[in-house]
């Protein structure tokens, strides 16, 4: 008798809890509806940053060919021993743990007239925000290394190097073209009553004490996304002076970074900041064309 008042208990319990397992399956299933609608919802969904063009970087040190070598460490010319010649033709790379990421390399030659010292860099730029594209992240990069360069208030890119400043009470435009800049009366009173005002006015232009903005360092125009050139005249003691010029541009996500610096052998002797720029110049729009391909 106990045996059968049992098997019909047990089929009971069975049947509840099937009843209950029925309904919690189709009330997770409902909500299981309502969740699935969210993350395939297209308005919800944000879209990848795209990747930077450069994948990988040149190799540094045969970045820079033999003649421009030449021009900006004129010491190795003067190296008699072959190997010598070929070991500073070839630098040295800079320490580096991921060459896809970062590279350089440096140079250093002492000649009878100075010691020169090359540096480039290539940072190729990553971002880990998907949100930000690798591109946006270098630019962000750039923009912190061009403001710690404390460039002057007055740099502009491309403004020109013959600007003539108007009075604006005269209606001066401040164009670079000087034709179309009339003299003023007080001008031409002026020369037609000294005969020596034009040499004045020479000699005046060609004085070291006007102010060459072509050599001043400021934003360039033409090379990469960006760049901008420092200088600057640094006390390697009393009277010896090192001059560094630092050329630096972005091409999509990648930075690089050119350091030329020359310490003459004469004491008192300052190194020509036009000559130095130039060839620093030069280097970088070679260097632009290497990433180019």
């Amino acid at each position: 008798m106990q045996r059968k008042a049992y098997v019909p208990g047990v089929a009971a319990l069975l049947a509840a809890l099937l009843a209950t397992l029925a309904g919690c399956t189709g009330g997770s299933g409902d909500g299981g509806t309502m969740d699935s609608a969210n993350p395939g919802d297209p308005g919800t969904a944000s879209p990848a940053a795209q990747p930077g063009r450069y994948r990988t970087l040149p190799e540094p040190c045969g970045a820079v060919g033999q003649s421009t070598l030449d021009s900006l460490l004129p010491g190795i010319r003067q190296i008699t021993d072959e190997d010598q010649r070929e070991k500073a033709y070839a630098g040295e790379a800079t320490l580096t743990y991921d060459t896809d990421r970062k590279v350089g390399c440096r140079w250093k030659v002492e000649s009878t007239d100075a010691t020169d010292h090359l540096l480039i860099d290539f940072e190729r730029v990553v971002s880990y925000d998907n949100s930000v594209s690798d591109d946006s992240q270098a630019q962000q990069l750039f923009a912190k290394m061009e403001e710690a360069a404390d460039l002057p208030e007055a740099a502009s890119a491309g403004a020109p190097s013959d600007v003539v400043t108007g009075d604006p009470s005269t209606g001066g435009t401040g164009s670079g073209d000087s034709s179309s800049v009339g003299p003023t009366p007080t001008d031409s009173a002026s020369a037609s009553a000294s005969p020596s005002a034009p040499s004045t006015s020479a000699s005046a232009s060609s004085s070291p004490s006007s102010s060459p903005t072509e050599i001043q360092p400021r934003l360039l125009d033409g090379l990469g996304d960006a760049a901008f050139l420092d200088d600057a005249l640094n006390n390697s003691g009393s009277t010896v002076q090192q001059r560094t010029v630092t050329v630096a541009f972005r091409t999509s996500n990648v930075i690089v970074t050119i350091e030329y610096a020359e310490q003459p052998a004469a004491l008192g002797v300052v190194p020509d900041s036009e000559e130095m720029q130039d060839k620093a110049q030069k280097l970088a729009a070679r260097l632009a064309e290497v990433l180019a391909g």
